[in-house]
This record gives C-alpha cells, sequence and structure tokens, in this order.
C-alpha cells in the first residue's frame, strides 16, 4: 500500500489541549447567560476542527483522564501531586466538551487507573502496526516517546494550541539531541517538575544527552555510575532510586484494553441537529459553520449551514436610489462611507434587496426627503453616519435600530465593537473586510449595499435575543442619546487656546523648579519618571521601606507612594508626588490645547458603549479627567468660554442623585425623609447616626457619615471605610452598625439586590438596563465578592446615567421644538454645560429645570443646581 493510500489515524488528548485552551482564551469573554464558562471548551474545538481540516484524518478518536488517581499514583503517592486544583472556571467544562464531541460524532474514550496518554500510545502503536499512519496531539512530552516513522506527534507551541510543532523522529534528534526511544531517559534524569518527579540534582538536559550518547542506554548509564566524575556523579549515585522510578512511571503503557479498535473509530458525518442544540446552549455561533465544514454533517442539515449570499446591488445615482429607497418594504439599513468627515457613498438594502450610489453634489437635494423622513432606518455605529449626513445638510429621520447599541446593551461587559464582531457572534458569518495594512488588498471588503444587508440581518437575528426592558432602553434612551450626541459633538465648545499655553508653560515651570528641588534633597539628577530609577532612589539610597511586589521591583505608583509617604514621611517623596501630580495636569491641558479645532472649539468624541452601566465617557479629548474642587481644576474649566453669537453659559447638575436614587430604591424612611426635609443629607444622617441635634453636627461627623454613605454603595467594608477615614477598624465597624441601626431598609435593600442578582444572572436599573453578573455564582472567591460589590452599584449608577440620559434628550428635543437657538454642549458625569443665546435665558432655564427635574418618578425629589456665567468656571456653583 502506497502512502497516499494509508489511511490517517488521529488521535488527540482532550485533557491536556482543552486546558491549554482555557489558559489561552480570557475566560470572562466567553461564558453563557447562566454563567457557565466556555473559553477551554471554545479554544479546544476551535483547534480541533482547524486540525481535522487540514489534516483530513481517515479515523479520529479523543482521549481524556477519568481522574487524577491511576496506577501511577498507587506506585508513588507523590506523583501529580504539586498540581494545584483546577481553576473554579475550567469545572464543568469538560463534559460539556465530551458532549460536543459525541454531537460531533467523534468518539470519546476514557479508562479507569490509567491516563489518557495510555490510550493515545495504545491506539497509535496498535494503528502503526495494521498499516495506518498515526498522529497524535498532546502537550505532554511523554508523548514524544511514541514518534516513528509511522506516528508522528503534534504538540501545541509557546503561541498555544492554534499553533502545533511536528515531531518526527528527525525533528525529535534535531531538539532533544536523542531518538523519540530514548527521550523518557532524559526526562528521568532531569526529572518532570509538572508531574512531580524529582530528577538528579544539577543535571540538565545537556547533561543527560551527554551521559546517554557516551553509555548508550539508560540501564548501561545507571550501571556504570561509578564511572561519572565530580559532583554531579556523586549526586546521580545518590538519585539512582529516583531515576529507576522517573523511568518507570514516564513509561507510556501500549496494551490497554479498550473497547475498540483503530479500524472501528472511522471518521462519521456529524448530528446536525445534535450539534446545533448543544452549540445553542454554550451560545457558540461562529462554530457551526467550521464543524460543518471540517466534518460533514448527517441529513439535509448540513447544507442549510451554507451562509446566504448578499443581494446583487443596484448601481444607481442619488435620485434612483432615492425612488428605490421609497419603494422598498419594510425597513431598510443604511451604511454612509465617509472621508474627511462628509459622505461619499450610501448603500441601502432589506433583506431581499439592495442599492447603492456615489455621493455627489446632488445627493443631498435628491436623497433628504426620505432620509429626513420617518420612514424606519437601521445604520450599525450610526453616530459618525448622522454626524456626516448633517454636515452635508441632511439630519437623518427614523433611526429605529443600532446593532452596536443593542449588542451592547445584551453584553455591556464585552461589547462587540463593530459590524465585523456582530455578524460573527449572531450569525455565525465572516462579513468581507479588506485587510487595511495592505496598499493592494487581497481581498475586497464588503461594499456600503453588502454591509447594509449584513446590518439589517444582524438586526433580525439580535431582536429575540434583545429582552422586552432592554428593548426599551434602546428605543427610549440611547437611540435619542445618540441623535443627541451627534449635535453636541458637531457643536463643541469654545476653548481659549492662549489661556490654555499660558497655565501650561506656567505648570512647566513648576514641574522643573519641583525638580530642581527633589535632585537637590538626594544629591543627583534621575529620571522622576522612571520606575527603575526611582526604585534605586527609594529603597537603596533613601532605604525607605519597600512597597509592594511586582514584576520588575517593588510599587511606584502614585497612590501606593502616598501610602508611603504618609508612613514614612521624606522630602523627596513629597516633592515626587507633587512633580507628578504638576505633570499629569500639564499633560490634561496639552491634550485639551491640541484638541481645539480651526473654528476655536474642541468637538470631544462622546462613548455610548464604554461603561457596563450605561453613563457616557469622552475621548479626543477626554473631557472627564479634569480634575475638580481645586484650584487647577478652576483655571482649566476657566478656558471653556462662551463662543461668538452666544450671550452665557449655563450649567446644571444633579444634587446627590446616586443617593436619592439609593432612598428610592431602598424605600427606607429615614433617607426620604432626609431628602424631603430640605436639610442638608449628611447633617440630617448624622444627627440620627450619632443620636445629636442636627445643629451639633461636626465636620468630622459629617464627613464620616458622607463617605459611609457613598461607600456602602461600592459595597464599601469596614477595613476600607478605616483606611479612608483613617481611623481604627473596630471605630468604623462601629460606624457601621450605628448607621444601620438608623437605616436599616438601606442595608436590607443592599443585601436583597445582590441575592436577586444571584437569581437573576443580572442586575436592572429603573428602567431596564441589565447588567449580567454571571460570577456572582463563581465558586472562585474572589471573583465572586468582586461580583457582589460591583452588583451593589449597578443598579444606582446604571439608574443615575439613564435619568441623566433621559433630561438630556428631552432638553435638546425642547429647545428644537421651541425653535432655541440655544443648545447642549457637554454631558460630564452629574453636568450639562450649555450655551445660551441672547434673550434666551428665561425660557432655557426653564425647560431644563423642568425636564432634569421630572426625568424620573422618584420618591423623593431631583434637584438641580444652575449656574450662570461667562465661561464654565464662572458658570459653575
Amino acid at each position: 500500500m502506497s502512502d497516499s493510500e494509508k489511511p490517517t489515524l488521529l488521535v488527540v488528548d482532550g485533557h491536556s489541549l482543552a486546558y491549554r485552551a482555557f489558559f489561552a482564551l480570557p475566560v470572562d469573554n466567553f461564558s453563557t447567560k447562566d454563567g457557565q464558562h466556555t473559553n477551554g471548551i471554545y479554544g479546544f474545538l476551535s483547534m480541533f476542527v482547524n486540525l481535522v481540516k487540514a489534516e483530513k484524518p481517515t479515523h479520529l478518536a479523543v482521549a481524556f483522564d477519568t481522574s487524577r488517581e491511576s496506577f501511577r499514583t498507587r506506585e508513588y503517592a507523590e506523583y501529580k501531586a504539586n498540581r494545584s486544583e483546577s481553576p473554579p472556571e475550567f469545572k464543568g467544562q469538560i463534559p460539556l466538551l465530551q458532549d460536543c464531541l459525541r454531537a460531533m460524532n467523534v468518539t470519546v474514550l476514557t479508562k479507569e487507573d490509567v491516563e489518557a496518554d495510555d490510550i493515545l500510545a495504545t491506539l497509535a502503536t496498535q494503528g502503526a502496526e495494521q498499516g495506518y499512519d498515526v498522529l497524535v496531539c498532546s502537550g505532554d512530552r511523554d508523548t514524544i516517546q511514541l514518534v516513528t516513522e509511522e506516528v508522528t506527534l503534534l504538540y501545541p507551541s509557546v503561541q498555544g494550541v492554534s499553533q502545533l510543532k511536528r515531531y518526527t523522529p528527525d525533528a525529535v534528534v534535531e531538539r532533544y539531541g536523542v531518538p523519540p526511544e530514548n527521550y523518557p531517559d532524559i526526562a528521568a534524569l532531569v526529572g518532570e517538575t509538572s508531574d512531580n518527579l524529582p530528577g538528579v540534582p544539577k543535571v540538565g538536559e545537556k547533561t543527560a544527552v551527554k551521559w546517554l550518547t557516551q553509555f548508550g542506554t539508560l540501564d548501561e548509564l545507571l550501571a556504570r555510575a561509578d564511572e561519572i566524575k565530580g559532583v554531579v556523579g556523586g549526586n546521580l549515585r545518590e538519585h539512582l532510586d529516583d531515576v529507576k522510578r522517573n523511568r518507570a512511571l514516564n513509561r507510556l503503557l501500549r496494551d490497554v484494553e479498550l473497547d475498540v479498535t483503530p479500524a472501528e473509530l472511522e471518521v462519521r458525518p456529524v448530528d446536525a441537529q445534535a450539534v446545533r442544540d448543544i452549540f445553542a446552549r454554550l451560545e457558540f455561533r461562529t462554530l457551526l459553520p467550521r464543524v460543518f465544514e471540517a466534518l460533514e454533517a448527517d441529513g439535509e442539515d448540513a447544507g442549510a449551514a451554507a451562509a446566504p449570499k448578499p443581494p446583487a446591488p443596484v448601481r444607481t445615482d442619488p435620485a434612483g436610489l432615492a425612488a428605490w429607497a421609497e419603494a422598498a418594504e419594510g425597513p431598510v439599513a443604511l451604511t454612509v462611507e465617509i472621508q474627511g468627515g462628509l459622505p461619499t457613498y450610501i448603500g441601502a438594502a432589506t433583506l431581499a434587496a439592495a442599492a447603492e450610489s456615489d455621493w455627489n453634489d446632488d445627493a443631498a437635494d435628491a436623497l433628504r426627503a426620505w432620509l429626513q423622513g420617518d420612514a424606519p432606518k437601521v445604520l450599525a455605529d450610526a453616530k459618525p453616519q448622522l454626524k456626516a449626513l448633517r454636515r452635508a445638510g441632511v439630519h437623518l429621520g427614523g433611526l429605529s435600530y443600532d446593532p452596536v447599541l443593542a449588542g451592547w446593551l445584551l453584553r455591556p461587559s464585552f461589547p462587540d465593537k463593530t459590524l465585523a464582531h456582530l455578524v460573527d457572534r449572531f450569525l455565525g458569518e465572516e462579513l468581507p473586510e479588506a485587510d487595511p495594512s495592505q496598499l493592494v488588498p487581497e481581498k475586497e471588503g464588503a461594499s456600503a449595499a453588502e454591509r447594509s444587508w449584513f446590518t439589517l440581518r444582524v438586526t433580525e437575528a439580535m431582536r429575540d435575543e434583545l429582552p422586552e426592558g432592554v428593548a426599551s432602553v434602546l428605543v427610549d434612551i440611547e437611540l435619542p442619546t445618540l441623535l443627541t450626541l451627534a449635535d453636541m459633538e458637531l457643536a463643541g465648545v469654545a476653548v481659549s487656546h492662549e489661556k490654555l499655553s499660558a497655565f501650561s508653560a506656567e505648570l512647566g515651570e513648576r514641574a522643573e523648579d519641583t525638580a530642581q528641588r527633589a535632585y537637590a534633597t538626594i544629591g543627583r539628577e534621575v529620571n522622576l519618571g522612571s520606575p527603575k530609577q526611582l526604585q534605586e532612589v527609594l529603597f537603596d539610597q533613601l532605604e525607605l521601606p519597600k512597597t509592594r511586589k511586582i514584576k520588575t521591583g517593588y510599587s511606584t505608583d502614585a497612590a501606593t507612594l502616598a501610602d508611603l509617604q504618609e508612613s514614612n514621611p521624606h522630602p523627596f517623596l513629597d516633592l515626587l508626588l507633587q512633580h507628578r501630580e504638576t505633570t499629569k495636569l500639564r499633560q490634561i491641558i496639552e491634550s485639551l490645547d491640541t484638541a481645539i479645532a480651526d473654528d476655536g472649539r474642541i468637538h470631544t468624541t462622546y462613548l455610548q458603549t464604554a461603561s457596563q452601566t450605561g453613563r457616557l465617557s469622552s475621548t479626543d479629548p477626554n473631557l472627564q479627567n479634569i480634575p475638580i474642587r481645586t484650584e487647577e481644576s478652576r483655571r482649566i474649566r476657566g478656558a471653556f468660554e462662551v463662543g461668538e453669537g452666544y450671550e452665557t453659559l449655563l450649567t446644571a447638575d444633579y444634587s446627590q442623585i446616586e443617593m436619592r436614587i439609593m432612598a428610592h430604591l431602598s424605600e427606607d424612611a429615614g433617607l426620604i425623609d432626609a431628602f424631603n426635609s430640605g436639610e442638608d443629607l449628611h447633617r440630617y444622617v448624622g444627627a440620627r447616626v450619632f443620636n445629636v441635634d442636627p445643629s451639633e453636627v461636626t465636620g468630622v461627623m459629617r464627613t464620616r457619615v458622607k463617605a459611609m454613605s457613598y461607600g456602602l454603595v461600592y459595597g464599601l467594608s469596614a477595613f476600607g471605610l478605616s483606611k479612608q477615614l483613617r481611623i481604627e477598624q473596630a471605630e468604623a465597624r462601629q460606624l457601621m452598625q450605628e448607621y444601620f441601626a438608623r437605616f436599616g431598609a438601606v442595608r436590607d435593600y443592599l443585601r436583597s439586590s445582590v441575592e436577586r442578582a444571584r437569581e437573576d444572572g443580572y442586575t436592572a436599573t429603573i428602567f431596564g438596563r441589565r447588567r449580567p453578573f454571571p460570577d456572582l455564582t463563581s465558586p472562585n472567591r474572589v471573583l465572586r465578592e468582586n461580583a457582589e460589590r460591583a452588583a451593589l452599584n449597578a443598579p444606582i449608577q446604571g439608574s443615575a446615567a439613564d435619568i441623566m440620559k433621559i433630561a438630556l434628550n428631552r432638553i435638546h428635543a425642547e429647545f428644537a421644538a421651541a425653535g432655541l437657538a440655544s443648545r447642549v454642549l457637554l454631558q460630564i458625569h452629574d453636568e450639562l454645560v450649555l450655551e445660551i443665546a441672547p434673550g434666551e435665558w428665561d425660557e432655557a432655564e426653564r425647560i431644563v429645570r423642568a425636564r432634569m427635574g421630572d426625568a424620573a418618578e422618584l420618591r423623593v425629589p431631583l434637584d438641580v443646581q444652575i449656574g450662570r456665567g461667562p465661561n464654565w468656571d464662572e458658570a459653575g456653583h
């Protein structure tokens, strides 16, 4: 029989490769709705289908260990005893992986009292004797001994299971210097750390190879051990029993009694429906077509796995595209291609048809009526496309869905960032994309019309998965927010280059002066930004107590050094912290100054999908990292000015919104009374906690109660409170007990909210926004407690984010309905900044107060503070 006619037997070590896959893929990115982690399963199956597709075996099996106990542990109790317990996130994945393989009609083999490697060794030996080309895929080095001319080992490389090193006899000799059958002799001498088999002290791989080459066999070496000179010779003679034991244990069994023979492992078509069922349970979508491609499927289901083809788009002009869109039935998906901030091309699609056109000088007039109309339209990552259309004079109407936003609402912890990600996740298909790194791409990307078709299909696939409450958040909050943010980003905010550059120069001089004083303190110049040099100064030269151990030595981050300065004050440390603060502030100012556009305004970009709670963030530049309540922050905000043609800035923010939401959700009568009384919240609470009259609440009392109130929302412990207030832990614990004695409903709410989230798998805001927390049921204590702390805060912070967005959208809409030129410019944390046109203050203030005040119906009032001034600082309150 020629080599091309020989059957190929592929045998795989399931446990070994699944474990490697577990560590190769981030555990948090792969979990089902009910909290089952799946990264090991996904990684193994991805490798497995690629392997089957590449090697095209005719016969196939996967072997697994049954437990850590085997005949080897009976012979040597310490065998593999050094291995820690499997991570809790890995538990449960092996049985599910075996279910997947069985659904794929792949034989799964286990055997009590032996290891998976022994099963592989038996099948490899039988296969070679019966005329098969044998491939053994394992991450266990003991399987190197199986390599022959008929048996090849596929071993995972350092890059992980996705890349396999091919070991033939020549490759083994090249790598280890001995033929495959002698590799276990090297391991016996050197030892196997992973198996807890100690070797001969000071004997490494090179020495072992030299000895085996010199003496021919391990048995001969051991018989003539007296001939080995020096310390290593003495070590060898002292550890002869260890070497013999190691060699006995690493010898794989080749005669395990199995229920199958190689001939009975013939590759069979997968059970398509069974695979669909278990993949649906594991929420795998992209693997399905890959499995069907690598392994034939039973019945007609295999053909059903083929991805549908997009309709050939009608190529037309803008007027033709408008006519096509107006005649289309059902929602239409759009994709606007952009260059230089303006539209260059536009594509549209229904599920059955598509059309596309250049965006020429006539496009705005030709398409305006349809684009601005109420006909439902779907866009993926809509905001930049809306902004481009608005620059071209078209205000899109009828936006009914953005699957990128919907995907984020479904998975706020790990949102799918692009349409390609969504197509992969929800359709199990690949969106054609050109390689941006190639000047002349080998592969064409999807056209605008094709992207629109994929957008619509993804939208249809997502609708069933979006719970009703979450769908309401999308339609009622997030889509209106998207439209509002587009206008805010286009408007920008006027910023004084002169003020920023002057302050930057001043900070530069301050930083240089601070640096020189720091150098004088230690008698030399160092790089104050170099952790390595700082470690040498702090811990060697100044002999300060060493901080937290890190990979590169000891921590020199700001928080750690602040703690060190408090416990061991030193002039150099004080100057270093001052220099860092000054340098950081200057970097913020320079990023703002650089971002001022030709129109004298900063146009930040708001990110809707960057947080898990629903809060907005900004980038290019980040306006949320400007310090607050410091003299420096006031000077920065003073550079944000009212723009030309406008009269003043208006600032509006919510007072203590998270505590008001806490009062509403907990229904705590004390907190509700505090807010309804109109008194200072923390003074009111302090009076009850310390059992004094409100007028007798001191500043220290108020500070402690404030820290307590806000800390509870973030799961603050007695230890954390003691550290924050710099009091004894016992005093902090007593303070917490007194607090809960007066406000017991708060404690009850916080406890019940976590328990409910544990049952539901998610938390929900007042408006229905969900945040999944699969780790609430994790057996890993650290993961579970982190999830518990986050789950405490999520409904409160998420509800605050929802309320701010609702207020923002209503203000924006009411300004437009009233025909006001005034406009919202910024949303930073709980604050809005607006630019007010001449003569519009009274009406604008009325709208802002009303819409922020009635954004939610709570058991306590939403208090809004308004400020006015020519710049952000003076408009503050």
